[in-house]
Formats: C-alpha cells, structure tokens, sequence
C-alpha cells in the first residue's frame, strides 16, 4: 500500500501514522480452504472478515459499468468507459438528488441486474456459516457512491444504532464495486472496537457536525481513534473483494479524491426468524429516514 501524508473524512483531516493506522487482516485463505470454524473464530476476535478477491472480478466490474451507464451525458469524462466511473467534475442540471426517485442508484437497487448480483449462492452461504444456521437478506440494500470534491463520507458508526429494535444477530456485507484505494474513499474499521461498551465512545457524539442525529458517533476520526486509544484498519481494496462485519464494530469511510468513483453495495444478513427493524424490510432509498 502506498503510505499517505494526510487523509480526509468530511472534509476534516487525519494524519496517516503508524499510531492511527494499521493494515486490515485478510482471511481469504480460511475462506478457499472452507473452514466454518476459523472463520467464526476470527470474526468474533477481529469483528471483521477481509476476503480479497473471493468475487468474481468480472461480474463486480460489470455491476459498476450497468450502474454508471445509466447516467446522463456529462456525468461521465469524455471518452471514459462507464464500467471506470470517471467523474467528469459536473453533476449535470436536473440530475435529482442522490438515491431519491428518479436517481440512477434508486433505480439500480430495484433491478434485476443488482438482485441478481446478490443473490449469488456464495454471500448467502457464507452468511449462513457464520451465524450458524439459515439467514435472510434483508431487503433494504444500500448502494453508496461518492465522487470527488463533495466531502462527503460515512461518520463513525455502529450499524446496530441504525437498526431500531432488531436482533443483534446480523451481520454486513460491504463489497467495492470497483477497485478503492484509499484515496477513492473505502471504508475503514477501528481496531477491536466491537468489544467496546457504547459508553466508552458516547463522549465522542457532543461534537459533531449532526447535532439532531445521535446515531453517528464521530465526523472526526483522528479524534476518535486518539480518544479510544485505537487504530484505523485499511487497505487497497480491489474489485472482487469482500469485507464482512459484526453490528457492534465501529467503522468509517473516507473522501473520495480520485477522479475515478467510489461506489460500494452495502447487504446485510439475519438470522432466519430473528426480529428485524420494520424499516429494512423496503428497499432503500436515500430519504427513507433509515
């Protein structure tokens, strides 16, 4: 991985230093040789499963060239494939607001070639190894994309607190539709925090830049690893990886600076008979309050 100076969240820096970062632990050898114990074993140590390359890197980047093509003239660099995602640097007029009626990712979460994407036997079977027993995927999967120059990022969160009410038994799948060094906005995991009590971060929500939503923990993460004592794990995420986490594991994402686009597919999983949030049983969208 190439080392970077300073990084961005928000728009607010953080240093890129051996004390606040640390590279993400891969596990895709646990998952080719198929062992369901190992892999259980390592998820509830790390709260996280990094699994390069354990997609098929073709169909991933066939997902990104289907989405991005459905975008109007101008969004996209002249002469750039849509399967690259290469930012133009102008949103074109009348383009609605992210994710809302009449956006391509509102349309593209409701189409066949999305569905059929996810309802690959492998997401679903590993889902199903690691909570032990036959698993849902819930409806509401989100797509996420970011271009440059918007400072716009996931905050520093725990997946349970969006999930009013459901069983702690879920897990997330997030999948880079697309190569995501870091620079292209991945997401970052703070080490070992999903063994934390919320009342160790909850100072961290006083200052925030969401002062009406109490579900975010932080917009800044140098201030919250420095506060928690903890490291941001990363890594060069390429198109065919897979990342798997726990609800409980705090975790983030960086800006998007690259001309190239981040788009990511956010599934998660339940236990089969669980109790889920009523709001996750619809399809996404990005005004759904969820």
């Amino acid at each position: 991985m190439t080392p970077h100076p300073t990084l961005h969240s928000n728009g607010v820096p953080i240093s890129v230093t051996p004390d606040l970062f640390g590279p993400l632990t891969p596990s895709a050898d646990l998952f080719r040789e198929g062992d369901a114990d190992a892999l259980r074993a390592r998820l509830r140590a790390d709260g996280y499963l990094y699994l390069p390359g354990v997609l098929d890197r073709a169909e991933v980047l066939r997902l990104r060239g289907a989405y991005f093509s459905l975008f109007p003239a101008g969004y996209l660099a002249p002469g750039t494939d849509p399967e690259d995602g290469v930012f133009s640097g102008s949103v074109p007029a009348g383009l609605p607001a992210y994710g809302v009626a009449g956006h391509p990712a509102h349309t593209f979460v409701r189409s066949e070639p999305f569905l059929r994407f996810l309802r690959a036997p492998r997401l679903a079977g590993l889902a199903e190894t690691l909570l032990g027993g036959g698993v849902e995927m819930l409806p509401r999967r989100i797509l996420r994309h970011f271009h440059r120059g918007s400072d716009r990022a996931s905050r520093a969160h725990v997946d349970l607190d969006y999930m009013d009410g459901a069983s702690p038994q879920v897990l997330t799948t997030w999948i880079p539709v697309g190569d995501c060094p870091p620079r292209t906005g991945p997401l970052v995991y703070l080490e070992g925090s999903h063994t934390l009590a919320p009342e160790e971060y909850a100072p961290l929500r006083d200052t925030t830049d969401r002062p009406d939503d109490r579900r975010p923990i932080s917009h800044d993460l140098e201030r919250t690893a420095r506060h928690l004592g903890r490291r941001w794990l990363w890594t060069d995420f390429s198109a065919g990886d897979l990342m798997v986490h726990v609800p409980q594991i705090i975790h983030a994402s960086l800006d998007t600076t690259t001309d190239a686009m981040r788009l990511s597919v956010d599934v998660r999983f339940m236990r089969s008979g669980d109790a889920p949030d009523a709001r996750w049983l619809r399809p996404w969208s990005a005004d759904d309050g969820a």
